[in-house]
């Protein structure tokens, strides 16, 4: 069996997928797609494909070292997206061959099912928003029977911010807690936009409502800063989302920076290098808790590592993960959790028409041109 065709498709906002064809006929998907560059990775693709045409799809491990170590610049998203979403996509290929679930080839399931959080938060304390965020928590506990729940502070944070600032965010984080009560975890990214000073000064007006994690407190490119926040706040600091490969990951696990490690699977390295950062973590004592802020496909690829890793703690899932029309079957999540994949490959059948389209929209997505409006200077999105 060969490669014979690689294609790609872009069919919805923030979704872009890679498809490989065999010589047999045998399908694999894969997801490619890089937040804020859409058109970068299909370059990549392109370039890489050169060498992948023509070759026996069912080498993981191989054609991953061949695709990270022939190029003299290692790393960097645009690569790591590229080669992530083809390994998938080679994983699911390799599953239909055997005719079995990728988790089955990793090393067989270490649980019964994978324990899921979605996105929900109050954005605004006045009536009409506190009404909007209620309907979306019962909706969301009426669909999915959802245990845990990720939010944000939302808008741009300087370097320190007024009391209201915080105040406001501190008041919508003990509401939340309120509504909830207290079986359910409630988590909350800051997504790099604060101050390490800032960071702590937050978390310590959170401790009382005892967050599951604060999530990218501060930038990843400063471990130190970041073992700063996580060794001054009584809860666990998550970080991981932006980093690449186990090259990425080691001067966290060497410095314990961090609880909490957040892989994307679209990202990292693929399914082949999520497996190989979560068991690196296990000797950390790290929980893994991968990020999947895209589409089904990566989330699909997400969940089969979830099945095998001991120190797996919960997945990331946004509403068009499940499938968003991309799948012929969405994944269904019921008291929080989702069924382990049983079908041969990533667990899917893609609706191929819906798949290979282009919905044709190239546009910034994560928050285009992003300003202080008082002083007009960079802000972090």
């Amino acid at each position: 069996m060969k490669i014979a065709r690689i294609d790609q498709f872009f069919p919805r906002r923030r979704v872009r997928l890679v498809k490989i064809t065999t010589d047999t006929g045998l399908v694999g998907w894969g997801e490619t797609t890089l937040e804020g560059k859409p058109k970068s990775t299909a370059a990549a693709v392109e370039e890489l494909a050169d060498y992948l045409i023509g070759k026996d799809p069912l080498r993981m491990e191989h054609h991953w070292q061949h695709i990270y170590r022939s190029a003299f610049y290692r790393g960097g998203p645009v690569l790591m997206t590229a080669l992530s979403g083809i390994d998938q996509a080679l994983w699911d290929i390799a599953g239909k061959y055997y005719g079995a679930p990728v988790h089955q080839l990793l090393g067989g399931a270490v649980r019964e099912r994978i324990r899921v959080y979605a996105h929900w938060g109050i954005g605004s304390l006045t009536d009409e928003g506190k009404a909007a965020a209620k309907a979306r928590l019962d909706q969301l506990q009426r669909r999915g029977g959802y245990r845990a729940f990720k939010s944000g502070p939302g808008g741009k944070w300087r370097g320190h911010e007024p009391p209201a600032v915080i105040d406001a965010f501190v008041e919508r984080a003990y509401l939340m807690r309120e509504w909830v009560g207290p079986d359910v975890e409630l988590a909350f990214d800051f997504h790099g936009k604060m101050t390490p000073v800032l960071a702590v000064e937050i978390c310590h007006e959170l401790k009382g409502m005892r967050p599951m994690f604060v999530e990218e407190p501060v930038p990843q490119e400063n471990v130190d800063a970041l073992k700063l926040v996580s060794d001054r706040v009584p809860f666990p600091i998550a970080t991981g989302e932006r980093l690449l490969t186990r090259w990425g990951f080691r001067e966290i696990f060497e410095k314990q920076a961090v609880a909490y490690l957040q892989p994307d699977t679209s990202h990292v390295g693929g399914i082949t290098e999520l497996k190989k950062v979560a068991n690196m973590g296990e000797v950390y004592y790290m929980h893994i808790l991968p990020h999947c802020a895209i589409g089904p496909v990566a989330f699909s690829a997400s969940l089969q590592v979830d099945a095998v890793v001991p120190n797996f703690l919960i997945q990331e899932q946004v509403d068009q993960s499940l499938g968003g029309g991309l799948l012929k079957e969405d994944w269904e999540v019921r008291d929080g959790h989702i069924d382990l994949p049983a079908t041969p490959g990533l667990g899917f059948e893609i609706d191929e028409k819906e798949a290979e389209q282009d919905c044709g929209i190239y546009e910034e997505e994560l928050g285009g041109e992003f300003y202080y409006a008082s002083d007009g200077s960079v802000a972090d999105w």
